[in-house]
Formats: structure tokens, C-alpha cells, sequence
């Protein structure tokens, strides 16, 4: 979602530490073991396989014109494929032109691997594009997994990467959301969440008139998503519900305009693909404890905002890659 009448021009002086605001505590050591699988002369930086692509109901799901869906991404498999496309499209020369996949609303995720284990080198490690500029961020929660059971599967643990809003009061973890498949084609979509609140996916018929938001590889008739949540920084600053700004968090999300992570003071005012970057030693655990990682096999986004812009839509991270920021270095 990146429709602005004009930019809002947002002058931060920022004096950030390098170490995260999370308990010091150290969980135990994932060390390296038998299934780390060791970098080549042949590994690739980039991405290599989605393994899973579940956004919540959004504005650019099923939606044909902007969103890149034709009516055949029925089954999580078919929903799969339209986002490894996407993020793999290429310019006639070969070099690469990735077009973003949105995540919908709040606790929409996708999950990648690589070809090979990320090491943490106790600085930034994995780089992830979003299409952030300034006055317009849709932050997205990081996850890191180990392949500790060797399948080849992210069916083990995650671990949170810290940001800078971890451990604030008004940061919320095991946040859930619960979304209704509309009963009739044209309709918002309805949500509960686990703190007693309800809304809507509003309804955006002048944008995007697909029938329905709510996935339609998703048959059951709710399904809810399970993540952190961020305290909304969207806002109208004409008071007339017309001009909105995303403001953008310090550090430590994905589709932000971060003055830290990005790694560049490129304005991006044309909202093109640009990175965020991400260390895995940044990781914690379920209790919020800093976890010892040598290495992760996958990474996981997270929509991390439950808010709306008004005539904009929900808040949405968009995604359109990754890669090992360790290779990226090097060359």
C-alpha cells in the first residue's frame, strides 16, 4: 500500500545503540551442528525456495491489476509459486526486477530458505527489500529458524529478531488476530483479536474491486495469525482523513524507512525495492532472552501493525526478496 498526495518531510536526530533493549540473559547455545550446511563456491545470496506464503485478508489479495493474481492461486502450493515469481522477475538483460508481494494485514507472513546456512557474524548478516520511503513504512517482525531435525523443513523453532520497539510496554507478543471469510462477495472482512477488540479490512471497491480479500487458498471459513505487535505511528495530517504518513520505527523491521538499517540515505521517492538489514545475533526467544545462534536455514516476515490509513487501507509489509548479507559483503 504506497499511494501518497505528497511526502511529509520528518527531520530525526537519532542516537541509537548498537545492542538491543532485551534481556541479557543467554538461553542455551545452538552451535553448529551435523546439519549446518557450509557456504560453497556455487551458493547463491539470494533466496532460493518459499516454503510458505500465508498474508492476512488485504486490498492486494486476489487482486489481478497490481497484486498479480489470475484466479488460479487456489491452494497453498498454486500461492507459492505466485510469490516465488514474483520476487524472481528479471529485466531483459537477466539482471534482477522483483515485484513485491504484500502480506496483508496484521500476522500475514511469508518463509524463505537459502541454498545454504546464513553464519551470524555478530553484525548484519541477512538483508530483506521492502519498498519503503520516507512517510511510508509498513514494518515487518523478523524470524529466524534452525534446521535442527535436518528435514530440510521450517518445522522447528523461531526465534524473534529484537527491534528497537522490543520490550516497550506498548509492544505486545503473542498478539492474535482472528479473520471471517466475508458471507458475500464485496465485503470487508471482519477480525477479532485476543485483547477483546474487533474491525474490518475495509472494503476498497474504487482500487481494487476483486470480490474478496480473504485468501482464496484458504478454505476454512476463519483462520487466526499469532505474532508481535507494534504500536501504530500511522497518522492524517491534514485533519480532512486525505494526507496519511506511516512514520517510520528506529531499527529492526522489515519495510521501514530506517535511518540505521537501511544502509543508505537514498530518499527511495520512487518506492523501489530497498533493504533493511538484519542480524542474527539479535535474536531472542519466547521469554524475551537473548538466543546464541551460529547460524539460521530460515527466515520469516511478519506483518507487524493492526492499523489502517484511512482511504489507503490496511498497513501492509511488502516484501521482494532476500539474501545473505555475508556474500552481499564480499563482492
Amino acid at each position: 500500500m504506497k499511494r501518497f498526495l505528497g511526502y511529509l518531510v520528518l527531520g530525526y536526530f537519532l542516537l541509537v545503540s548498537s545492542s538491543c533493549n532485551i534481556d541479557e540473559d543467554i538461553t542455551t547455545d545452538l552451535g553448529k551442528g551435523e546439519f549446518y550446511r557450509a557456504r560453497t563456491a556455487e551458493s547463491k545470496a539470494d533466496w532460493n525456495k518459499v516454503y510458505e506464503y500465508t498474508p492476512a485478508p488485504g486490498q492486494f489479495i486476489n487482486e489481478l491489476k497490481t497484486g498479480g493474481f489470475d484466479g488460479t492461486q487456489t491452494t497453498p502450493e498454486a500461492a507459492i509459486i505466485y510469490a516465488e515469481s514474483r520476487m524472481s522477475q528479471t529485466k531483459e538483460d537477466g539482471t534482477p526486477n522483483p515485484i513485491w508481494v504484500s502480506l496483508g494485514g496484521f500476522g500475514g507472513y511469508i518463509v524463505v530458505g537459502f541454498d545454504h546456512s546464513i553464519d551470524n557474524s555478530g553484525g548484519y548478516d541477512i538483508g530483506i527489500m521492502g519498498n519503503s520511503f520516507r512517510g511510508s513504512s509498513e514494518p515487518g517482525v523478523v524470524w529466524v529458524m534452525q534446521d535442527e531435525n535436518g528435514n530440510g523443513l521450517p518445522d522447528d523453532t523461531w526465534y524473534e529478531l529484537a527491534g528497537s520497539e522490543t520490550g516497550k510496554p506498548e509492544t505486545i507478543q503473542n498478539y492474535a488476530v482472528t479473520y471471517y471469510r466475508p458471507t458475500e462477495a464485496q465485503k470487508p472482512v471482519q477480525w477479532t483479536d485476543n485483547q477483546g477488540n474487533s474491525g474490518e479490512i475495509d472494503y476498497l471497491k474504487i482500487f481494487h474491486s476483486q470480490d474478496y480479500y480473504y485468501p482464496a487458498w484458504i478454505k476454512e471459513d476463519s483462520y487466526t495469525l499469532t505474532g508481535t505487535c507494534l504500536k501504530a505511528r500511522n497518522y492524517d495530517t491534514s485533519g480532512k482523513g486525505t494526507y496519511w504518513v506511516n512514520e517510520e520505527y528506529d531499527w529492526g523491521y522489515v519495510d521501514n524507512f530506517s535511518s540505521i538499517d537501511r544502509l543508505t540515505d537514498d530518499a527511495n521517492a520512487s518506492a523501489e525495492a530497498n533493504a533493511n538489514h538484519f542480524r542474527i545475533s539479535d535474536a531472542i526467544d519466547a521469554d524475551g532472552k537473548h538466543k546464541e545462534l551460529e547460524y539460521i536455514d530460515f527466515v520469516k516476515v511478519q506483518v507487524a501493525v493492526n492499523t489502517k490509513s484511512g482511504w489507503l487501507g490496511e498497513v501492509s509489509t511488502e516484501v521482494l526478496g532476500f539474501y545473505d548479507y555475508n556474500i552481499k559483503k564480499e563482492l
